[in-house]
C-alpha cells in the first residue's frame, strides 16, 4: 500500500511549487464552492508558510471512572506550530499540562518531515530506550506515530481544499452524510492508504467536518470527526477558530486557534532533525495503523513511541514471554501491559486482555502450548479501561466466559455487539452470545482443588475494580492500583495504593506476593506496612 505522505509536502504542488495533475471539476462541485468560501485558490496558493498558535483540551472516554461514564479529563495544552509548505516540514512546540493519570507537565517539540519525525524533550511517561539513552532526551518517531501525525496534519491543514481541488483524481463524490438531522454534501479524498470524507455546510459551502473511519480497540468500528466552526478572517483567509474532535459523536478534543499568520520566516534549524537520529528514523507506517491507540494514548501522556503497540521495538527485547510466578501460574510479560494465566484441572483462567487482539492472540497461543487440552474458560477483566480490555474479542471468539464487576456487564455487551470489520487481528463475527457474568463483591472460581478469588475493591481509579487471589500460591493479581517491579516502593501510599491496602484488610485478604498488570511482581508486606504513614 502507498504510505501516507506529509500533508505539507503534498500541498507544495498545490501552491505552484511543483506540477500537479488538473481536471475539470464536476458541476455543483462542493470542493470548488468550499475553496472559494475559504479564500480562493490564489490566496491559498500564495501562502508559503504558516504560524499557528492555540490551545487544546482533551478527554479520554475509555478511562472514565464508571463504564460509559463521563470521559476523563486528560490535559490542557498550548501549542505553536510553524509549517513550511515547500519543504513539507512542520515544527510544533508543546506545553502539555496533564491531569490524568497523574498531574504533570511536559514541554517538548515535534518536528515532522515527509519521511521522518522527531521529538525533542520528554513527551510521555512511557519513554522508549532511545529517549532514555539520549541526553538531553530526544527520539525519532516510530512509523506508527509518524503516520498518525501526518494524517492529522492533512486533516487540519488550511490548504486541504486547495490540495483536493488540484488532485481531482483522488476526489470522489459520495452520498450526503446526515449528522444531527442535517444533510451535508460530501466528498471522499484518498490520501495514500487513508480516506478523508469532507462534509460541507449546505448554506455557506465551508467545510464542516473531516471524517475518518477508524478502529478502536474497545468500540470497534468508529467515526473520527474533526468539526470546524467559528470561521474568521486571517490574512485574507477564512479559518475555523474552533476545532473539535468527535469519536462516534462524543467530544474528545477541543482546539482553539488564537493566532494564525502566513508567510512568516521559517529558520532552517527550527525544522531540522539531527542527522544522527534521522539516519535511523522510521518511515511512515502503512496499512492498518492503530490510529486511535496512537493518538489517544498521547492524550493522557502515556504513549510508548514504538512500532509495536505493546513493547519497545528499539529495546532489543524478545517481546512477550511467559514467566512462572507460582506452580501453574504464568504471567505474560515483555510488554507494557501484562496478563495472568492460571492452570485449573481442565481449563485455564486469564486475568485481563490488554491493548489489542494481537496481544490476546499471542497469549491464547502461549496458553494452548503451555497447558495443552485446557482451553481458556474464563477471562476476568479487572476493570473497564481500554488498555486492559482492548483484546477481549479474541477471548470471546474462542468461547471464553467474561467475568466483570457488578454494574459493568451492559458496557461489555455493547462492546461485543459493536461491528469490528476494521480489526486488524480478528475476522468479523457475531460475539453477542458471549456469556458475561457479574461479580457482586466476591466470587470464588474452583475446580475442587485450586481456588481463585475475585474481589471487588473500592478505589479512586475505576468503579468496579477487581483483584485476584490464588489461595494455594498465596498470590494476588493487581491492575493499576499498584505496579511492583515498575514503580519503586513509595515513602507514602498514593490514593490507589492506599485503596488496595485498606480494601484487602477490610475483606481479609493478605497475599504474600502480587503479580501485576504493569511491571512484574513484588512482596506485599512492605507496601502494607506503609498504611497510615
Amino acid at each position: 500500500m502507498r504510505r501516507l505522505v506529509s500533508s505539507w509536502l503534498s500541498l507544495a504542488c498545490m501552491s505552484g511549487l511543483a506540477a500537479c495533475k488538473a481536471t475539470e471539476p464536476p458541476k455543483n462541485d462542493p470542493v470548488s464552492k468550499g475553496l472559494a468560501a475559504v479564500g480562493g485558490a490564489d490566496v491559498l496558493g500564495a501562502a508559503k508558510t504558516f504560524l499557528i498558535k492555540g490551545t487544546v483540551k482533551q478527554w479520554e472516554p475509555e478511562q472514565s471512572v464508571v463504564p460509559d461514564g463521563e470521559p476523563r479529563f486528560a490535559n490542557e495544552s498550548t501549542f505553536s506550530m510553524l509549517a513550511d509548505v515547500a519543504a513539507g516540514t512542520t515544527r510544533t512546540d508543546w506545553e502539555r499540562k496533564y491531569a490524568y493519570p497523574t498531574p504533570r507537565t511536559y514541554t517538548y517539540s515535534e518536528i515532522v518531515t515527509p519521511s521522518a519525525g522527531y521529538v525533542q524533550g520528554i513527551d510521555a511517561s512511557a519513554r522508549n530506550k532511545q529517549d532514555l539513552d539520549s541526553n538531553p532526551p530526544a527520539h525519532s518517531m516510530s512509523g506508527l506515530r509518524l503516520a498518525a501525525t501526518q494524517r492529522e496534519a492533512a486533516r487540519t491543514s488550511p490548504l486541504l481544499l486547495l490540495t483536493m481541488a488540484n488532485s481531482r483524481e483522488k476526489v470522489a463524490a459520495v452520498p450526503d452524510v446526515t449528522v444531527a438531522g442535517v444533510a451535508y454534501p460530501a466528498v471522499e479524498y484518498k490520501l495514500g492508504d487513508q480516506a478523508l470524507t469532507v462534509l460541507f455546510d449546505p448554506q455557506s459551502g465551508l467545510p464542516a467536518r473531516v471524517r475518518t473511519l477508524d478502529y478502536d480497540n474497545v468500540w470497534g468500528d468508529v467515526s473520527y470527526d474533526l468539526v470546524l466552526a467559528d470561521w474568521r478572517a486571517a490574512d485574507k483567509l477564512q479559518i475555523p477558530g474552533t476545532r473539535r474532535y468527535e469519536l462516534n459523536g462524543k467530544t474528545v478534543a477541543e482546539i482553539q486557534i488564537n493566532d494564525i499568520q502566513t508567510n512568516a520566516p521559517v529558520p532552517a534549524d527550527r525544522v531540522t532533525i539531527p542527522p544522527a537520529l534521522l539516519a535511523t528514523a522510521a518511515k511512515p507506517a502503512a496499512g492498518k495503523v492503530p490510529y486511535q491507540w496512537v493518538l489517544r494514548r498521547q492524550f493522557i501522556g502515556t504513549y510508548l513511541d514504538s512500532d509495536d503497540q505493546s513493547f519497545d521495538t528499539r529495546a532489543a527485547t524478545p517481546g512477550f514471554k511467559l514467566s512462572e510466578v507460582a506452580q501453574g501460574v504464568q504471567q505474560v510479560v515483555g510488554g507494557t501491559h501484562n496478563s495472568l494465566l492460571i492452570e485449573m484441572k481442565d481449563h485455564v483462567i486469564a486475568f485481563d486482555a490488554p491493548i489489542s487482539d494481537m496481544q490476546s492472540n499471542w497469549t491464547l497461543a502461549a496458553a494452548k502450548e503451555k497447558f495443552p487440552n485446557k482451553p481458556v474458560k474464563f477471562l476476568v477483566l479487572t476493570h473497564h479501561h481500554m488498555d486492559h480490555t482492548g483484546g477481549l474479542r479474541a477471548y470471546a471468539a474462542q468461547g471464553a466466559t467474561i467475568l466483570v464487576a457488578k454494574g459493568s456487564a451492559d458496557h461489555f455487551r455493547k462492546v461485543l455487539a459493536a461491528p469490528f470489520t476494521r480489526n486488524p487481528s480478528l475476522s468479523p463475527q457475531d460475539l453477542t452470545a458471549t456469556p458475561i457474568v457479574e461479580v457482586d463483591g466476591r466470587q470464588v472460581l474452583t475446580d475442587g482443588t485450586r481456588e481463585v478469588t475475585l474481589q471487588v475493591l473500592d478505589n479512586p481509579h475505576a468503579h468496579g475494580m477487581m483483584v485476584g487471589y490464588i489461595a494455594d500460591a498465596n498470590l494476588g493479581w493487581v491492575t493499576d492500583l499498584w505496579s511492583p517491579g515498575r514503580d519503586p516502593l513509595p515513602e507514602k501510599l498514593n490514593p490507589n495504593q492506599a485503596a488496595l491496602v485498606a480494601g484487602l484488610k477490610k475483606v481479609g485478604l493478605n497475599p504474600a506476593k502480587f503479580a501485576a498488570a504493569h511491571g512484574s511482581t513484588g512482596e506485599y508486606a512492605p507496601l502494607a506496612a506503609l498504611e497510615g504513614k
